[in-house]
């Protein structure tokens, strides 16, 4: 069995490495990061940096150039300006969340299945995983995060791969707190990780993921590692 895993270098997907290592050994797991256009391209740095850590192998592509006609404030070329809120106040009456890029996971995940099935020889099963959890489809924020939407693409990838890439969400049902204390159970390095939508160079402190990470190394009662990295 082999594993890709979808990485953003951020700790929900990094707890996916560390989870798939725990697997499969280092050998025969793989990290795939795409490049958007997004404004936090930090993030692509963490996640060569935890692919290192594991010692797994590392690719990164580009689709920057499907998104240039988008108006996500995630991304660079967006004129909008990046909210310093939480989801929940972003999403009252019914707005769509200003960081929502479109369609972007079934995009990464159908680049990352592709990939996948091409890389490995032979017909050895391939497990892709993507680490979204319950927090991100809360409220509607992300609907490319909820369980829904991670079933339905899932049965076209498997179908379209000849039952070979299968994807894997293992915390879909989680909240942030609970990939935390999972991750910290396992030693996963989150002082590698980037989780700020900003593109400083050190974590806003106040932007919606940035809340929302602080607010799970709370509920572990654990420092984040990253803020004195």
């Amino acid at each position: 069995m082999k594993a890709v895993i979808l990485s953003s270098g951020g700790i929900d997907s990094t707890t996916c490495l560390g989870l798939a290592v725990d697997k499969f050994s280092s050998a025969n797991v793989t990290t795939v990061s795409i490049y958007y256009g997004q404004r936090h391209e930090r993030e692509l740095q963490s996640a060569q940096a935890v692919a290192q850590h594991y010692g797994v192998d590392h690719h990164e592509f580009n689709a920057a150039s499907l998104f240039k006609a988008s108006d996500s404030a995630l991304l660079k070329n967006s004129a909008r300006s990046l909210e310093h809120s939480s989801y929940a106040r972003q999403a009252a009456g019914n707005k769509k969340i200003s960081t929502y890029v479109p369609f972007r996971n079934g995009l990464m995940l159908s680049m990352a299945a592709s990939f996948a099935d091409g890389f490995f020889d032979g017909d050895e099963p391939i497990e892709l995983y993507i680490g979204v959890h319950a927090d991100d489809a809360a409220i509607s924020a992300y609907p490319d995060c909820s369980a829904e939407f991670v079933d339905a693409i899932s049965r076209a990838i498997l179908v379209g791969t000849y039952n070979r890439v299968k994807v894997v969400a293992p915390f879909v049902k989680f909240n942030k707190a609970a990939v935390v204390k999972f991750g910290l159970s396992i030693g996963v390095p989150y002082q590698l990780t980037w989780s700020c939508y900003d593109d400083g160079k050190t974590p806003c402190g106040k932007c919606a993921t940035c809340l929302d990470r602080a607010a799970a190394f709370k509920a572990c009662h654990a420092a984040d590692p990253a803020l004195n990295h």
